[in-house]
């Protein structure tokens, strides 16, 4: 029980000093999204000249980051982004490295920058490894990408993916999707295609804001227009064996306007709108090298386990002997072979 006090009281005296208080107030207004209520909370800790943690200047940009995707005008939109410079600011003025999560926080609210804020949260996270030792993660780089998408800023917008890939962060359905939609405004199809494939090969399944920027493409003028009006059968049948999963990669084909319609796909695999059978996913050859490469090191690691071994006359394996004489309707894996 005295323990129990002591800590009460403890704690109580923490909160009861003034960065305490100030913490306990910014905890409140970051619970109830109170923007205005955390940026006068700022301005009297600098007019009262509090020492301020790494935990203070991440909490009021969190907020900030939060806040600022709600506001309406311009105005209010560019006094945000103006007050997040700032805290940032002060952050790496009182010795305080930024880390990945600080940087996400500000490159949200440097990408709402009416003009010019793709460029600001971009330029923050190619300096965050070099200048605070900060290693950028897939959201680290989606403020300044979807803004570069927005403001249909196309070659920025691929900027970005290569450097993400540079970094070896993949791009996932969210970032393609907007590389895509980006790519058909602007009348770049072969990136559309490119970016087509990258769904097909990352994503498979794609959700609904997804399938409608598809639709978009393929119902619209430029999608009917592309493509190569002849082409080499024997080549595409060709690139089809080699690529696996029935893709080509030769491009658009044909000339036209799109059939584009929404089906299900039944047990067997088959379009129940086009009665046509999808292809099975295959690997293609890099894949299929990637994987003979694979099974050679473990064929290998046996080899070398068999030489420290070779007192055995004979070794069983134990999932051949579970499913042994298993080839019927209800058969499967039978563990009690094994144990028997």
């Amino acid at each position: 029980m005295a323990t129990a006090a002591a800590a009460k009281k403890k704690t109580n005296k923490k909160n009861s000093s003034p960065e305490g208080q100030f913490r306990h107030a910014l905890d409140t207004c970051s619970k109830n999204g109170d923007l205005a209520g955390a940026l006068a909370l700022y301005e009297t800790a600098v007019a009262e000249d509090l020492r301020l943690s790494a935990y203070h200047f991440n909490s009021l940009l969190h907020i900030l980051s939060s806040s600022i995707e709600t506001l309406g005008d311009e105005a209010s939109t560019r006094s945000v982004v103006d007050a997040g410079s700032r805290i940032f600011d002060a952050m790496v003025a009182a010795g305080i490295a930024p880390n990945e999560s600080t940087v996400t926080s500000m490159a949200r609210i440097a990408a709402r920058r009416p003009d010019g804020g793709g460029d600001l949260a971009f330029d923050l996270v190619r300096a965050m490894g070099e200048k605070y030792g900060a290693t950028p993660r897939l959201r680290t780089y989606g403020p300044a990408l979807f803004a570069f998408c927005r403001e249909l800023e196309a070659e920025k917008a691929y900027d970005v993916e290569n450097h993400m890939v540079s970094t070896g962060v993949v791009p996932e359905e969210q970032e393609i999707a907007a590389l895509l939609e980006v790519s058909a405004k602007v009348g770049r199809e072969e990136k559309v295609y490119e970016y087509l494939h990258r769904l097909r090969s990352n994503v498979r399944y794609v959700t609904a804001s997804t399938a409608e920027i598809l639709e978009g493409w393929f119902r619209s003028n430029p999608a009917a227009e592309v493509g190569s009006s002849n082409w080499d059968a024997g080549r595409v049948k060709d690139a089809i064996l080699k690529n696996g999963g029935g893709w080509h990669g030769l491009g658009w084909l044909g000339k036209g306007t799109w059939e584009f319609n929404r089906a299900n796909v039944n047990a067997d695999g088959r379009c129940n709108y086009c009665r046509q059978q999808l292809a099975c996913v295959d690997i293609d050859q890099s894949e299929t090298k990637k994987f003979a490469e694979s099974v050679a090191s473990l064929a290998m690691e046996r080899e070398d386990w068999l030489d420290d071994h070779d007192g055995y006359d004979a070794i069983i394996d134990g999932a051949n002997v579970a499913l042994y004489q298993q080839n019927f309707a209800d058969g499967g894996f039978n563990l009690s072979q094994v144990c028997s």
